[in-house]
């Protein structure tokens, strides 16, 4: 994709979404942090069913760890992978308290240092809980950026690579919302909504006419 195709990709989805969030819900930085850990092969309304009821009880790094594994697990055990998760989120909450008092650091490598927490999961906290120029590229991101030519690339750290290349710098702050709700609701993976894609124009996607043709006559 040329340079004015991806200004022209980015200007489209701004104007869609002026004011994109991420749809996990929180508060602070740590109800962020232990909600991306859940939401692993895990759907944000999944995740944000249970901690409606588990931040009632237990929201900070200290009340976390009190709660311990099998008290957290009550909580979560809606979620798909739970037992490991609560593992995981139990252990960091103790780690964050023990080593950085009580808050979440605010580094790539002290974040990936946390059990549970790889390379998107600190991509997302550090964007949306700290409003660092990130990229967290998740399965919905993965796809559109090879779909439409934007950013074509055999695995996650490739796809995030090109794409910190060649997002403008005035959409980098929201490209991470931008491609996951495009994703999410416009191209899916399946049959993609082309018919009412707000970035069909500049889209490199070989067979957008055929999909948009279809809809269009349905």
């Amino acid at each position: 994709m040329t340079p004015a195709k991806v200004e022209k990709f980015f200007a489209a989805l701004a104007k869609a979404m002026p004011e994109p969030r991420s749809e996990l819900e929180y508060t602070t930085p740590f109800e962020l942090l232990v909600a991306v850990v859940l939401s692993a092969q895990a759907t944000d309304k999944s995740v944000n069913l249970a901690t409606r009821e588990l931040y009632k009880v237990a929201n900070t790094p200290k009340k976390i760890a009190a709660l311990g594994v099998e008290g957290l697990e009550r909580y979560i055990r809606t979620i798909g992978l739970y037992r490991g998760k609560a593992r995981n989120v139990v252990a960091l909450s103790k780690i964050i308290e023990e080593q950085h008092g009580g808050e979440v650091p605010r580094t790539r490598e002290a974040l990936e240092a946390l059990p549970g927490v790889g390379r998107k999961t600190a991509n997302v906290v550090l964007n949306v809980a700290f409003e660092e120029l990130t990229l967290a590229v998740d399965t919905h991101v993965f796809r559109v950026s090879n779909r439409t030519g934007l950013a074509p690339g055999k695995d996650p750290l490739e796809v995030e690579t090109k794409l910190m290349k060649v997002v403008p710098k005035q959409y980098l702050r929201n490209a991470h919302h931008y491609l996951i709700l495009h994703g999410r609701y416009t191209c899916v993976a399946k049959k993609p909504l082309c018919a009412k894609c707000p970035v069909y124009e500049p889209c490199g996607f070989k067979e957008k006419k055929k999909y948009r043709d279809v809809q269009s006559d349905a």
